[in-house]
């Protein structure tokens, strides 16, 4: 009996151990959770391959390289023991996998986060599929190419042409230094990298649609394959069933969940229903179980408003960017993730736009949790968005990221687009449009945001950007003028006709104030205050001038921190407090004069 004491306390001292040492430990993905699974964050090696020759010298049949990464972070950042910034058209990865024994007859899944921006994976020398795409996350099914049981070499060939003109970049710089609102790249694996084992009859993804005036979810799986297996969905509120309904599997299949006495999702109470999804077999027996939860909570458009939940929300956002000084794209932590959202709401924000980046699925775990509200947006800054090719990459990640985020009930808006320019009146809005039209079919429940601050043409929002620094300039650029709002001011192409939608000033503010002499030549919109009086002057009378156009129904100001040189934000870049916080607060908790 001692004996076997002592091995366990070995064995759960080295869990633990394992725990600490492995970066990013904890579930990827919040919303879909099976307890199989492998992390295969930590120590990897990489090559760089600036000749992009590695195919033709054989690496693919690689067993290891020189250098030694930690994954997920990026080899520009800190964290990833690397620190290179300058430019990586091409790189390699290799780690050592080993595949569970009791995993034999299972569906065996290699999951990626995120890695910008092309990647070939291979195992054992053997391509096993590619994928395209800096910011979605994507799925390999390995399972033919492993073994139970069995350690296999995975190699990863990634190719990041930041210069190319067609691929999406965000925020990433494509010079060699950051300037300007442009900051370190990102090349490769970002986010965690994992194995899990699944039925080959199992759920293969599930979309949850909440139907707050009907009492109701409805449930959308689909499946790895058919052979006469059932799902079924419980619903719990806490330790109690609130509903559970049990459906064959099949292409069409939607289990409708009807609820008693329902609790809303809202800023004020962030109520989550969990769900246990179990598919059976024709014996009865559960063969795979998945976990997941959902929000009750219903966005529409009514009258010039954003409605949450049938009651018009005034949203008082700041812009987010998403970078860290140590991991750039990459908290370090899954608790930074959540301070960050801390820090907004200490500052008076009741949610943000996420800006030129699609944020991890735990980032909106967080937010879902703690009623945060977010614009989810792509990363489509970088490339020539008149370019055929470079329409073709955004789009194709974007269906990826609609697909992959549209369960979370802090998403109220997308944002496809951003300060995309007028071209011409002919390509320009056959591509606004038909992004804005292949989101709708994606998602019917939220408002579409095509192209913030840029040509408005065809979107559920109308949203202007004005970084206006003289309060009484901003006013007279945001009264109605005849009783309408004149949009010729800013971007708007000659076909848009505005038919009511809410106006939101999705951008502004900006206002530049040094806290860090490392970033003496930064920068931040028009001419910056002389002292922080004046910083707090402008800050009130900016906003305050929203506050009073009754026309306008919420802003997003610029922005949560400094990012390197751009030196603009409320907090510091390392997310320390620039300014009197209680004053900071008081300003975008301030009560606008239409509610």
């Amino acid at each position: 009996m001692k004996n076997l004491y002592l091995l366990i306390v070995a064995i759960l001292s080295g869990a633990f151990a394992f725990a600490q040492q492995v970066p990013r430990p904890e579930y990827p993905r919040p919303q879909f959770v099976r307890s199989d699974w492998v992390n295969l964050n930590g120590t990897w090696t990489y090559v760089f391959d600036q000749g992009d020759s590695g195919l033709e010298r054989g690496l693919t049949a690689s067993k290891g390289f020189p250098g030694k990464i930690t994954v997920p972070f990026c080899p520009e950042s800190k964290l990833s023991g690397v620190g290179y910034t300058d430019f990586i058209n091409a790189m390699w990865y290799h780690k050592n996998i080993s595949i569970p024994i009791g995993w034999k007859d299972k569906k065996i899944l290699l999951h990626f986060g995120g890695v910008d921006y092309r990647c070939d994976a291979y195992i054992d020398s053997q391509l096993v599929a590619t994928h395209f795409g800096g910011t979605s996350a994507f799925t390999f099914d390995i399972t033919s190419f492993v073994k139970a049981g069995s350690s296999h070499n995975l190699v990863l060939y990634i190719k990041d042409d930041t210069r190319s003109g067609i691929q999406p970049l965000g925020k990433q710089a494509y010079k060699y230094n950051s300037s300007g609102a442009r900051y370190t790249r990102t090349t490769g694996i970002w986010q965690t990298v994992w194995m899990e084992a699944a039925a080959p009859l199992g759920l293969e993804s599930c979309k949850i649609i909440p139907d707050l005036d009907q009492s109701r979810f409805t449930v959308m799986p689909a499946f790895f394959a058919f052979r006469g297996q059932r799902l079924r969905v419980t619903v719990k509120d806490g330790d109690r069933i609130a509903g559970q309904q049990t459906i064959p599997a099949s292409n069409s299949a939607m289990a409708v969940i009807e609820l008693e006495n329902i609790k809303p999702w809202s800023p004020e109470n962030p109520f989550l229903y969990d769900f246990i999804l179990e598919v059976l077999d024709m014996n009865g027996e559960v063969i795979d179980k998945v976990t997941s939860y959902a929000g009750m909570r219903k966005v529409h458009i009514q009258d010039g408003w954003v409605y949450l939940n049938n009651q018009p929300r005034y949203l008082r956002f700041v812009l987010d960017q998403g970078f860290y000084p140590d991991g750039i794209w990459t908290a370090p932590t899954d608790e930074a993730m959540k301070h960050d959202i801390e820090l907004s709401m200490q500052a008076g924000f009741n949610g943000a736009r996420l800006h030129q980046k699609i944020f991890e699925e735990r980032f909106h775990y967080w937010a879902d949790k703690m009623g945060y509200l977010t614009w989810a947006e792509a990363a489509d800054w970088g490339g020539d968005r008149t370019k055929q090719l470079t329409m073709k990459n955004i789009t194709e990640e974007w269906i990826e990221t609609v697909q992959q985020r549209i369960n979370h009930p802090s998403i109220i808006g997308w944002t496809p687009l951003n300060e995309l320019w007028i071209t011409d009146e002919t390509e320009y809005p056959r591509f606004n449009e038909s992004i804005y039209n292949l989101t709708k079919a994606l998602d019917q429940t939220r408002p579409i945001i095509t192209a913030a601050g840029g040509e408005i043409y065809k979107a559920d929002i109308w949203s202007v950007h004005d970084y206006s620094q003289d309060a009484t300039t901003f006013a007279q650029k945001l009264q109605l003028k005849t009783g309408k709002f004149d949009f010729s001011q800013y971007h708007i192409s000659k076909k848009a006709r505005y038919e009511g939608q809410p106006i939101m000033v999705s951008e502004y503010g900006g206002i530049k104030w040094l806290s860090d002499q490392k970033y003496a030549g930064s920068w931040g919109y028009g001419k910056g205050p002389k002292s922080l009086d004046e910083f707090y002057s402008r800050l009130e009378l900016l906003t305050g001038t929203i506050l009073k156009s009754k026309h306008i129904t919420g802003y997003c100001f610029t922005q949560l921190t400094d990012v390197e040189q751009e030196q603009n934000g409320i907090y510091t870049y390392d997310r320390r407090p620039k300014f009197d916080m209680k004053k900071v607060r008081k300003v975008f908790s301030a009560t606008p004069s239409n509610r």
